[in-house]
């Protein structure tokens, strides 16, 4: 595992183990935000450790409500082991408490196959609007990551994607070069 992502994942199950210590009304908001903050690395990262692990808090966020207390217990157990072994590189522990996790996931809700499809789809458009931020069309970004353009218009549309570009070419001049290009007389 790469470092950097060894220390986001230790960063982020600290943020959780925080959220479901306090066992209050905000858990749910707060994993929610953890959950989307977390999608934003699936994006950036594209690594399978980083996406187990954001499948496994957007879970996580799915299922709180309805969690028994028993499984609630046995869900921080578990996060604060993975916690401590990525933290001293005991990978095959680690990998252990994720798998066991998930298990008892599964078992409050059998919709995680589900959730990936969500998490993935969610890290898409995200990065569609990047695409878009960087001065691709709508059409080309949507198309460059597998979406609709509506799919990734709704997003765009919600964040600074849009509204922030700015030509530096007046249109006349644009409009004129336009005409030259393809051979029309003015």
């Amino acid at each position: 595992m790469k470092e950097v992502l060894r220390k986001e994942i230790i960063k982020d199950f600290a943020h959780a183990i925080r959220i479901l210590e306090k066992r209050d009304a905000k858990d749910y908001e707060e994993l929610k935000q953890l959950s989307n903050d977390t999608i934003e690395h699936v994006a950036l990262y594209k690594d399978l450790d980083i996406i187990s692990v954001t499948v496994l808090l957007y879970s996580l966020y799915k299922i709180l409500l309805s969690i028994k207390p028993e499984d609630y217990k046995l869900v921080l157990h578990e996060l604060i082991l993975a916690k401590q072994n990525l933290e001293g590189r005991e990978f095959g522990a680690y990998n252990g408490n994720i798998k066991r996790l998930f298990t008892i996931i599964q078992k409050c809700d059998t919709k995680v196959k589900e959730h990936l499809q969500d998490v993935m789809q969610a890290s898409r458009i995200k990065k569609g609007t990047v695409l878009v931020d960087k001065g691709l069309s709508i059409g080309q970004a949507a198309g460059l990551m597998g979406l609709s353009n509506w799919d990734l218009q709704q997003y765009a549309s919600k964040t600074q994607a849009l509204s922030s570009h700015h030509e530096t070419i007046p249109a006349k001049k644009r409009l004129t070069k336009a005409l030259q290009l393809f051979g029309v007389a003015q």
